[in-house]
């Protein structure tokens, strides 16, 4: 037993030898073993500059944060200057719901019958067309504008869809909120969860046609407007219905003949234009959303108290000044950045130190001469082996204006193994071999 005590003593003070005498030689290869190396210095991450765009690191915690501002701002930074007569009013590229123009954007306000672009739209979203609708005694006795119905009438629900936004009847809404939700109170809260779901926080709805009620419960913003006619214009059949010119139906039990015209005078004064909704009430004054497609560029225009009788053409000029505001200041541009080289992010006990990483997307905006976008890459220092192809590792935020408009995450490219004892001991024997050689030589 000491003999063997004594040999294992031996062979270590041996090994130490052997390690001090031969070490110098082998010491750059070892610190070049994966178990050794450490994180890039933080002047390797401010590569690939290019000469537009101006560049800022920041370090914070575990995360690496690149921020690269594109230098587009001209030096005199002058703001639309557009007189409108309307209380609130908006312009949005409808494909990011990004506000280019704005008045009292955020302020609540009732919006008359331009609430029927969300009764169209939940309408479409869960009923059939064909459905039967029966009139009941609440939706016939519903005041001017109207369709005249009866109670007792029935109509194919279509055909009552081109009345409610044609000729914006009020009995058509209270008929179609009552079939589709059940009651106008039903109706009203599908209405609200669709808003919702659009992230409108400043809209609530209590009826489908937009009259004055007797509580002040009833308003949305221009911004949220704008927002949901957004996505209503997204739809098919809501376009076809809303650029319909003129339509014709018959009530279902007597076969008496209604025709409806449209009365969206926008359609046929603006080049483009595509819709979509006039209202008006007492308490509303005159609304109007208008959209406009042009040249690849999609334009949604909200405006809402433009005047009282008898100024009723307010709206068409508001709506134009907005639309030309648009359509000469905004072009679309592809922002995404597909030239960014990124760094390799450091792999801790990897059999490799480094994974490659990239960025794939496309972003196209509708931008001015005015716009300033800017982009932050925000990238985790280290990771931990084992690592598998697109793995997310950072993101890249687009700002425009320091507006965040859309987000893409960065991933791995390569898969790195963690490092086992095989690999660790591969390595020990590829450097005694490579002692060898170098003492025999």
């Amino acid at each position: 037993m000491r003999k063997k005590i004594t040999s294992i003593i031996i062979c270590i003070i041996a090994i130490a030898v052997i390690a001090m005498l031969y070490y110098p030689m082998v010491e750059e290869q070892v610190k070049g073993w994966p178990q050794y190396k450490q994180p890039k210095d933080a002047v390797t991450y401010t590569m690939n500059r290019n000469e537009n765009r101006l560049s800022q690191i920041d370090y914070q915690d575990d995360l690496i944060i690149e921020e690269v501002a594109t230098v587009t701002k001209p030096i005199i930074d002058e703001k639309a200057n557009i007189q409108l007569n309307a209380r609130a009013a908006c312009l949005m590229d409808a494909s990011t719901n990004r506000v280019l123009y704005g008045k009292e954007v955020d302020k609540e306000m009732p919006m008359a019958s331009t609430t029927k672009i969300m009764t169209l739209i939940v309408t479409l979203e869960n009923a059939n067309l064909e459905d039967v609708v029966t009139v009941s005694k609440n939706a016939a006795r519903q005041p001017d504008v109207q369709l005249n119905m009866q109670t007792g009438n029935q109509f194919r629900l279509e055909d009552l869809l081109y009345s409610l936004m044609l000729e914006s009847h009020n009995d058509t809404a209270v008929a179609i909120a009552e079939h589709v939700g059940g009651s106008v109170e039903g109706f009203a809260q599908m209405m609200n969860e669709k808003a919702k779901e659009l992230g409108c926080t400043h809209t609530n709805f209590v009826t489908p046609n937009g009259l004055d009620s007797s509580t002040e419960e009833h308003y949305t913003t221009a911004r949220e407007l704008g927002i949901i006619a957004s996505y209503a214009i997204k739809n098919k059949k809501f376009l076809e219905i809303t650029n319909t010119p003129n339509w014709s139906f018959k009530e279902l039990k007597t076969g008496s003949s209604y025709a409806v015209s449209n009365k969206d005078r926008f359609l046929y004064i603006y080049d483009g234009a595509i819709g979509i909704k006039t209202g008006f009430t007492n308490k509303a004054g005159y609304c109007f959303v208008g959209a406009v497609d042009k040249e690849d560029r999609t334009f949604v225009s909200v405006v809402l108290a433009s005047g009282w009788p008898p100024n009723k053409n307010y709206k068409w000029s508001d709506t134009t000044k907005l639309m030309d505001y648009g359509t000469e200041n905004y072009k679309v541009q592809e922002i995404f950045d597909d030239t960014k080289l990124y760094d390799p992010i450091f792999v801790r006990k990897g059999k490799e130190s480094y994974a490659d990483l990239y960025c794939e997307g496309s972003l196209q905006l509708l931008l001015s001469s005015q716009d300033e976008v800017k982009v932050v890459y925000e990238i985790t220092k280290e990771v931990e082996a084992p690592v598998k192809p697109d793995e997310q590792v950072g993101v890249a935020r687009y700002y425009v204006n320091d507006e965040l408009v859309k987000t893409f995450p960065i991933k791995t490219s390569t898969s790195i193994e963690k490092i086992d004892h095989e690999f660790t001991w591969n390595q020990v024997l590829n450097l005694w071999f490579a002692v060898k050689t170098n003492m025999e030589e």
